[in-house]
């Protein structure tokens, strides 16, 4: 329809953007390439303005009965070692928990909610194939994923882009721009035991240099036996050529030589990697910040606006605000191009230092920091070396950065 926002992409961008602009009135249809959503992946961590987001959209309580809220963030060495530890979420006084849940769990309750409120605008198994524009709208050119057939053109007012890390719209506006992989790849498991500690706790193990295992719980007592399912990310530095696939399954041979030293009387890392029930291969990588978003009546949100290394667990969140922000931009004029300029000149500054930040100094600084200054062997005292003030700082730094300090909840 042509007076209506077209997002192509049925991401959580894309998902929570029609949620937001069906909550202001604005008429929306979703176009999205896959012919059916489907609830897969592994996990995601919602820090407390992801949640505030999720709440905004009444979907709040619906995440939070799906995930574990995290009490504590603890960083150890790749002896077992703890180096730092500090409460997350609501035991850290924020008004929103930090969870952890199944980004397919995330992904269905925001297509359920998107489906209940648009209905039939919610379009499955239409993939975007170019577009044009002028003074009046934009015309989308569509086709089946399923067998590549023509869906013809679509008319409407304006266009975001939500079709994430490797998007074609942005392709259409930059064409020779490539990812940004610096030779770190990734491989990411779900395995079933019992719980780690006390079962609420996000862990960051070890550092890219020698092995960094991200480990967190995202479903509690899932067979009625006390188990918890454990998301966990095997992070390694390679020789800066070999790019692991998408989504493909992971051999876990390749990484057990490293994480089998990673043996604590607390945890088990190899036997983690080992009973692991699915295990995927994911390069990291990003793309350079850029200074332009928008083109007339077109913009980009979410990953395909400022795809980031998933350290810190900031990506969703600044998809979800993203979102709210396109959205009200959007509510308060006629005319969606300076609406989008308006929404790209409060949100890129911001995404480009996150961006950057978790390139050069993510949370997880804190174990490269210690190691260097350990020489990466045990410690007696750690106070010796570095102070749990300065630790402290290293992670409320990031906070800063990224947009959930103290600070930025007391002001909104």
């Amino acid at each position: 329809m042509k007076n209506e926002i077209a997002i192509v992409g049925g991401g959580i961008a894309g998902f929570a953007l029609a949620l937001n602009l069906h909550k202001r009135g604005i008429a929306c249809s979703v176009y999205e390439a896959a012919p059916e959503v489907r609830e897969i992946g592994v996990g995601i961590t919602l820090l407390p303005h992801a949640m505030r987001e999720l709440n905004l959209l009444g979907v709040g309580d619906d995440v939070a009965a799906l995930g574990i809220a995290n009490r504590e963030s603890a960083f150890f060495n790749r002896f077992g070692q703890k180096i730092f530890g500090e409460e997350r979420g609501r035991a850290a006084g924020y008004p929103y928990p930090e969870i952890g849940i199944h980004r397919g769990k995330l992904h269905g309750i925001l297509y359920r909610e998107a489906v209940a409120r648009l209905g039939s605008r919610i379009r499955t198994d239409h993939r975007f194939k170019a577009l044009e524009q002028d003074g009046d709208g934009v015309t989308l050119f569509l086709e089946r994923m399923s067998d590549g057939s023509a869906l013809g053109a679509v008319r409407a007012a304006a266009v975001v882009a939500c079709d994430g890390v490797k998007s074609t719209i942005r392709r259409q506006f930059y064409p020779g721009e490539g990812l940004a992989f610096t030779g770190i790849n990734t491989w990411r498991g779900l395995t079933r035991r019992k719980p780690i500690l006390d079962g609420r706790t996000y862990l960051r193990i070890g550092s890219i240099r020698t092995g960094k295992m991200v480990i967190y719980p995202i479903a509690d007592d899932i067979d009625d036996s006390g188990d918890q399912l454990i998301n966990w990310v095997a992070e390694i530095t390679g020789d800066g050529s070999q790019q692991n696939d998408w989504n493909t399954p992971g051999r876990r041979e390749e990484i057990l030589p490293i994480y089998d030293s990673f043996k604590f009387d607390w945890l088990d890392v190899g036997g983690l990697i080992r009973d692991a029930e699915l295990v995927l291969e994911y390069p990291m990588v990003d793309r350079d910040p850029i200074a332009r978003w928008t083109f007339g009546r077109v913009t980009l949100a979410g990953d395909a606006a400022h795809p980031m290394y998933p350290r810190g667990s900031n990506g969703s969140a600044q998809a979800l605000i993203d979102a709210r922000i396109v959205a009200d931009r959007l509510a308060a004029g006629d005319d969606p191009a300076a609406a989008f300029q308006a929404y790209e000149a409060e949100r890129n500054p911001a995404t480009a230092r996150i961006v950057l930040s978790n390139r050069h100094n993510p949370p997880d600084i804190i174990n490269l920091r210690v190691e260097e200054l350990t020489g990466d062997r045990p410690f007696d005292a750690l106070d010796a070396f570095i102070s749990q003030e300065e630790l402290r700082e290293l992670s409320d730094n990031y906070k800063r950065i990224a947009g959930f300090s103290e600070a930025d909840f007391n002001r909104s």
